[in-house]
């Protein structure tokens, strides 16, 4: 691709203006995870995003999960992973492992690519500063170990440190009433972050386009769906296995007070600014 001229890059950046004030000193929460944090190449065009977004004054905050990492691990020392209804069951020694690699190597990586691209960005885990308190997960039916559901956020430690500057890199593990250490689904605990510090927008990366009417047909994406529609969808068929828990999460960020969720294709470099800078968007909001 050539090189777009001077007078091409003014006009771009005039356009993005009115969504550049529209988000102004707010709030937007990204959920990082899926390719978008494995390929090397994505990864540099999401903190690149993030670091223009928090450069023209929008208030960024990052939460990501790990689970190729935790995976990956787990298999070094030996030990297999097991999966649940599509949940990691955690006994004592494996939640370590996944406070290890989430709070520590994943959550500082990020941290340190924010930075290397210009970006002031601090990592923070859910339990810092008594920041996600959860408890053992009950509802599934099935015993998990040591995976937490939140029951409350502290938005305080995330508050201070958007007010200081920084862009939050938040891992998901949170603490129970008596110092338990539980692992919390990422894209959860993006939506219920969001909420707690009223944010304008929820965008998911996820490795699909979005929502589509046909699973095998990338030309049949829904580009906004309303809450209200969801159940229905569901019932249909249009919203079926891994894609219902990233759409729960949406409703409830939605539910809670966010006025835009979105679940966008972190394959396609800068989907973030495509998503936040055009009137189309990329991938589907729920609103």
């Amino acid at each position: 691709m050539g090189q777009i001229s001077n007078l091409d890059t003014a006009r771009v950046l005039v356009q993005a203006l009115p969504y550049i004030q529209k988000y102004y000193n707010k709030t937007i929460v990204v959920k990082y995870g899926g390719n978008a944090m494995v390929d090397e190449k994505l990864k540099n065009a999401v903190m690149t995003d993030l670091v223009l977004l928090s450069l023209v004054g929008i208030h960024v905050v990052l939460v990501h999960g790990g689970g190729p990492e935790i995976s990956e691990m787990l298999k070094r020392l030996g030990k297999e992973s097991r999966f649940v209804g599509g949940l990691r069951y955690t006994d004592k020694e494996t939640i370590e492992i996944v406070q290890m690699v989430l709070a520590g190597k994943v959550n500082k990586d990020l941290v340190r690519h924010l930075q290397q691209n210009g970006g002031q960005s601090i990592g923070l885990c859910g339990l810092d500063g008594g920041m996600i308190k959860a408890r053992k997960l009950c509802k599934t039916g099935a015993d998990l170990g040591l995976v937490g559901e939140i029951t409350q956020v502290n938005r305080k430690p995330i508050d201070d440190a958007i007010g200081n500057g920084y862009i939050p890199v938040i891992a998901t593990i949170g603490c129970g009433e008596n110092g338990e250490v539980y692992n919390i689904n990422a894209d959860t605990a993006a939506a219920r972050i969001a909420a707690a510090i009223g944010a304008e927008k929820l965008m998911v990366l996820t490795d699909i386009k979005g929502l589509l009417r046909d699973k095998n047909d990338e030309s049949t994406l829904i580009p906004v769906v309303n809450v209200s529609d969801v159940p229905n969808l569901i019932r249909q068929g249009i919203i079926s296995g891994g894609m219902i828990p990233k759409v729960d999460c949406c409703v409830e960020a939605v539910r809670r007070g966010v006025s835009s969720a979105s679940i966008i294709d972190g394959r396609e470099p800068h989907s973030i600014l495509v998503e936040m800078f055009s009137d189309e968007g990329i991938g589907t909001m729920f609103q």
